[in-house]
């Protein structure tokens, strides 16, 4: 793993300047994914906060080769990409190492993307997938996607006398690609670089596909104060709401386990998309909310032989 210090002496790949929102979970992801490498990178972002907010017409904040597609194919288009370089390598047109990203939110990956990302997964590409997780469709306003949590004021599922909002369970989604029995699989947070950069390294590092799910905090989604992101997705960890796992080759491996696992309040509490759910009235959807994290947490420690 780098030390943060050599991190830091690495040229930037993606450049300050861009338009996303102070505090935004988003940019450390896109920064620690390319700093993971040295090898040349070519990127690919589906239509989602990271594209529309670095290249803006006429500027761009990538300093590496940068594609962007639909909303629903960047999976498709990097793979396709990956293909007609190992085509090239091997006529000897090409000698440099490249190494593919493709970038997605939950609205791009979970949800619009899902089958483009299931394809490239199925047929072996040596390719990296990054979904940056605010759990909704951000960019076009804070629209339910089915990584929405249960409860959350969104204004496709907005929060009055007959709603108490989103309702129904979050997918799964890093265990729907470990399904697909790929090479290398990793959830994390966007608070905890080593990690991070671990979990990057080794996706870049494996032969073949591998997917990365990280949680990354949006403010105006969110509704909290944007100096407060490192500590919400500490949050998250601390209370079992989004774990840090990984599955290398078949193997499950549970990369941190809190020392007091708090209650999921702590993490509901301050974001203003979950406040409806402290009146009385909807006590019954945090004791919902708070026996699904219990059961996915019971369930993940048994996978990775902890149970």
């Amino acid at each position: 793993m780098a030390k943060l210090k050599d991190l830091s002496l690495k040229p930037e790949r993606l450049t300050g300047g861009h338009r996303l929102c102070p505090g935004c979970g988003v940019p450390a992801v896109a920064r620690m994914a390319l700093l993971a490498t040295d090898a040349h990178l070519v990127v690919g972002a589906s239509t989602g906060c990271l594209e529309v907010s670095t290249t803006i017409y006429p500027y761009t904040a990538w300093q590496c080769s940068f594609i962007h597609n639909a909303f629903e194919n960047v999976a498709a288009t990097i793979s396709g990409v990956e293909a007609a370089y190992k085509a090239l390598k091997k006529r000897g047109k090409i000698k440099d190492e490249f190494k593919f990203i493709a970038f997605g939110g939950d609205g791009g990956t979970y949800d619009i993307g899902i089958q483009s990302l299931s394809g490239a997964m199925e047929r072996g590409h040596d390719m990296v997938y990054i979904c940056y997780d605010n759990e909704a469709y951000q960019n076009t306003g804070n629209q339910r996607s089915s990584s929405t949590p249960m409860g959350s004021n969104t204004t496709t599922t907005p929060v009055g006398k007959e709603s108490y909002g989103s309702v129904g369970r979050r997918k799964d989604l890093t265990a729907i690609m470990a399904a697909h029995h790929i090479p290398y699989v990793a959830q994390t947070t966007s608070d905890n670089w080593k990690d991070l950069n671990r979990k990057l390294a080794r996706a870049l590092e494996v032969e073949g596909p591998a997917f990365l799910n990280i949680l990354t905090p949006c403010v105006p989604g969110w509704k909290y104060d944007g100096k407060d992101t490192i500590n919400l997705s500490r949050l998250a960890a601390k209370t079992c709401f989004w774990p840090s796992y990984e599955v290398d080759h078949g193997k499950w491996k549970l990369n941190y386990t809190p020392k007091e696992k708090l209650p999921v309040v702590d993490f509901l509490k301050p974001q203003g998309r979950f406040r409806h759910l402290f009146s009385p009235e909807n006590q019954h959807v945090i004791d919902e909310l708070q026996r699904e994290v219990d059961d996915q947490w019971e369930e993940l420690l048994v996978r990775c032989g902890k149970k």
